[in-house]
């Protein structure tokens, strides 16, 4: 289920953005002392945030944002989907349906607007997510010590 970020959640987002595995590819991890003194009461809430939860806890984070400034021309001024995922709900399709659940509710906000995401190459599980989800290349790049990849959805245009 995807919902808003609540007050309960706060330790599961400690724990996702203190996690190495997590971050493994995304520069690393924030250090817990300073997400303990940092994080809210209640994480930030915006249309297009959305917490993952399984079983009336917090899995994994979804994000749809527009990015005024992107690192890369082609992102800039586009909608960029992201996710995290606390390590034990790996491998069991949970990425994978929360993503397509809210690309369908961008589908419905913002019909006929392409969404982009970037991953670095070496993670294979996120480069199977988004041929999966329909993003195609765009681009590679070198950012970060690392091979980068820049993939697009087609916009989902609505029906007359």
């Amino acid at each position: 289920m995807l919902r808003e970020p609540e007050a309960r959640d706060r330790a599961a987002f400690v724990e996702l953005l203190a996690s190495p595995k997590v971050h493994t590819y995304l520069g690393g991890p924030r250090p817990l002392d300073e997400l303990e003194r940092e994080m809210p009461g209640v994480p930030e809430r915006w249309p297009g945030s959305f917490v993952v939860d399984f079983d009336g806890a917090m899995i994994g984070q979804v994000l749809l944002r527009r990015a005024t400034e992107h690192r890369r021309p082609a992102a800039a001024g586009k909608v960029d989907l992201g996710y995290l995922f606390l390590p034990r709900a790996w491998g069991y399709g949970y990425a994978a349906e929360a993503c397509a659940a809210a690309l369908d509710w961008f589908d419905g906000v913002l019909p006929g607007e392409p969404v982009v995401l970037a991953t670095q190459t070496a993670n294979v599980r996120s480069m199977r997510l988004a041929a999966k989800l329909g993003f195609t290349e765009v681009e590679r790049f070198h950012a970060w010590d690392a091979e980068q990849w820049l993939g697009q959805r087609s916009p989902v245009t609505p029906s007359a």
